[in-house]
C-alpha cells in the first residue's frame, strides 16, 4: 500500500468514526437510559392540530427533497472539475493563453450575472432559479465538450460564461430556498425563527454531502473516462445528472420568493432599501470581505496546489491525484462531521468559530508557502480542506441569520462579486503555477487581516 494509499484510508477511516459517533449519540441504546417512572394519568387535554406540534412549534421540515436536489447538483459540478483543463488541453487542443481566457471568461460571467440572478430568484421564485441553473449547466456541458457542431472557439466560450452563470446561481439559489423554506416552517420572517438548530444542522449536512458527491464523482469520473476512452464522457453525464437534479425540484419542491420591487415590508420600506441596509450593515461586510478572501483564496489553492506539492516530490513518476483528490475530500467531510457535533453541542459561537477557521487558513497558507516535503505539504493541504468543511455551514448560518429572508438571494448574489473580480484579477497577475510562493503569502496574510476585521465587527455579538 503506498503511502497516499494509507493517508486516504486513514482519513475515511476517521469520517467512518465521526459519522457512527453522530448517530450514536442522535440514537442512544434503550438499555443504557435512565428508569423513568410511569406518569400518573392525567384528564384528556386538546389534541393539537396535525400543523402544530405540543410545544406551539410547527413540525420539522422534511428536508430529503431538498438534500438529494442539493447533491445531485453538486455531484454534475464535480464530474466535471477533473477533468476540465486536461479536455482543452487533450482533446479540444487549445493554447494556455486561450484556456486561460476562457476561465477568465467563466468567472467574469459570473460576477456580472450576480447583479441580476439573485434578484430574479427573489422576485420569480428560488425554485424556478434553481430550475433555470439545471438548464444553463446542462448546456455549458453540452458546448464544452463540442456537442454542438460548427461553433468551435466561440461555442467554448459560450460554455464557459454559461458554466460562470450556472456557478452563480448554485451558490446562490439553493441556500436562499431551503433558508426561506425553513424560516417558513419556523413561523420566522428569517433564520433567528425556532428553526435555527434545525438551519444548522442542514447546513453540517450540505457541506458533508458535498464532500461525499466530491469523493465519489471524483472516482467515478476518472472510471468514466477510463471505459468511454474520452474526457467528454463526465460531462454529459454530468448533464443527466442535471436532468434528474431538475426532476427531483420539479416534482418534490415548494416555490418560495422574496419580495417584488414594490412590496414594502412592515416597516415600509421597500426592496432597494432593504438589500442597501442589508449591504450597509458592518457585520453583513465583513461577512462579505471574509468569503472573498476565503473563497478566493480557495480557488487560487485549487490552481496551485499540483505545482506546489510536485516541488517536493520524493519519487519519480506521476503523483496520485485521484487518491490525492479524495484525501483532500475526506478531510473536508471530517471536518462537517465535527462540525455538527460542535455545534449541537454548543461548544462555540458560530463567530468564533468562523474567526478560527480564517486564522487556520492563514497559517495553512503560510506553512505552503515554503513546504519542506511532499508528506508535510500534504497534510497541511489537508488541514486547509478541514477549514473549507467547516467554513461553507459556519459562513451559511451566519448569512441566514443577518439578511432578511426578503432579499436574501439579491444580497447573496451581490456578495459573491468581489469574489470573482478577485479571482480574475489573481489569476491575470500571478502567471504560471510555479508562482505559489509568492501567491500563498499574499493569501495568508490576507485571511489573517479578514479575521481580525471580522472578531473587531462581530465580537460579542450573539450568534
Amino acid at each position: 500500500m503506498d503511502i497516499y494509499t494509507l493517508n486516504l484510508t486513514l482519513l475515511l477511516t476517521l469520517c467512518l468514526a465521526l459519522f457512527l459517533l453522530q448517530r450514536k449519540r442522535r440514537n442512544p441504546d434503550p438499555s443504557q437510559l435512565p428508569p423513568t417512572t410511569t406518569p400518573t394519568p392525567t384528564p384528556p387535554q386538546h389534541t393539537p392540530t396535525p400543523t402544530t406540534t405540543t410545544t406551539g412549534r410547527k413540525p420539522k421540515k422534511n428536508t430529503t427533497p431538498f438534500l438529494l436536489a442539493y447533491t445531485l447538483a453538486m455531484t454534475s459540478d464535480w464530474l466535471q472539475g477533473p477533468h476540465l483543463h486536461p479536455l482543452y488541453t487533450t482533446t479540444h487542443h487549445l493554447s494556455p493563453l486561450l484556456i486561460s481566457a476562457l476561465f477568465t471568461a467563466g468567472f467574469l460571467a459570473a460576477a456580472v450575472s450576480g447583479l441580476f440572478t439573485g434578484r430574479w430568484a427573489d422576485v420569480y421564485g428560488r425554485k424556478r432559479a434553481c430550475l433555470g441553473f439545471c438548464a444553463v449547466y446542462a448546456g455549458s456541458c453540452l458546448l464544452t465538450m463540442g456537442a454542438v457542431p460548427g461553433l468551435g472557439v466561440v461555442g467554448l466560450g459560450l460554455g464557459r460564461v454559461l458554466g460562470g452563470v450556472g456557478t452563480g446561481v448554485l451558490f446562490v439559489g439553493f441556500e436562499s430556498w431551503v433558508v426561506g423554506d425553513l424560516s417558513s416552517s419556523s413561523g420566522g420572517g428569517g433564520a433567528g425563527g425556532g428553526g435555527k438548530e434545525e438551519l444548522g444542522r442542514v447546513m453540517g449536512l450540505m457541506s458533508g454531502l458535498n464532500s461525499v458527491a466530491a469523493i465519489v464523482s471524483g472516482v467515478g469520473s476518472e472510471w468514466i473516462v477510463v471505459r468511454t476512452g474520452t474526457r467528454k464522457a463526465p460531462f454529459a453525464v454530468a448533464a443527466g445528472v442535471l436532468v434528474l437534479t431538475g426532476g427531483v425540484i420539479w416534482w418534490f419542491w415548494d416555490e418560495n420568493y422574496g419580495k417584488t420591487a414594490g412590496t414594502k415590508n412592515e416597516k415600509g420600506e421597500n426592496t432597494s432599501n432593504r438589500v442597501w441596509k442589508a449591504l450597509s450593515n458592518p457585520q453583513v461586510l465583513a461577512l462579505g470581505a471574509a468569503s472573498t478572501v476565503f473563497e478566493g483564496s480557495m480557488y487560487l489553492f485549487v490552481f496551485f496546489w499540483v505545482p506546489a506539492l510536485k516541488s517536493v516530490q520524493s519519487s519519480p513518476g506521476e503523483l496520485p491525484y485521484g487518491a490525492i483528490f479524495s484525501s483532500f475530500m475526506a478531510a473536508t467531510l471530517a471536518s462537517s462531521l465535527a462540525f455538527n457535533t460542535i455545534t449541537e453541542r454548543r461548544l462555540v459561537r458560530h463567530t468564533t468559530l468562523l474567526v478560527a477557521i480564517l486564522g487556520l487558513s492563514a497559517a495553512c497558507f503560510f506553512l505552503a508557502a515554503t513546504p519542506r516535503s511532499e508528506q508535510s505539504a500534504f497534510w497541511v493541504f489537508c488541514l486547509f480542506e478541514a477549514a473549507v468543511g467547516m467554513y461553507w455551514p459556519c459562513m451559511g448560518y451566519l448569512k441566514s441569520r443577518l439578511v432578511e429572508d426578503g432579499v436574501r438571494a439579491q444580497v447573496y448574489g451581490i456578495l459573491r462579486i468581489p469574489l470573482n473580480i478577485f479571482v480574475v484579477v489573481s489569476l491575470l497577475f500571478t502567471g504560471d503555477g510555479d508562482a505559489y510562493g509568492k501567491v500563498f503569502p499574499v493569501c495568508s496574510t490576507l485571511l489573517l487581516a479578514s479575521s481580525g476585521a471580522l472578531w473587531a465587527v462581530m465580537a460579542g455579538r450573539a450568534s
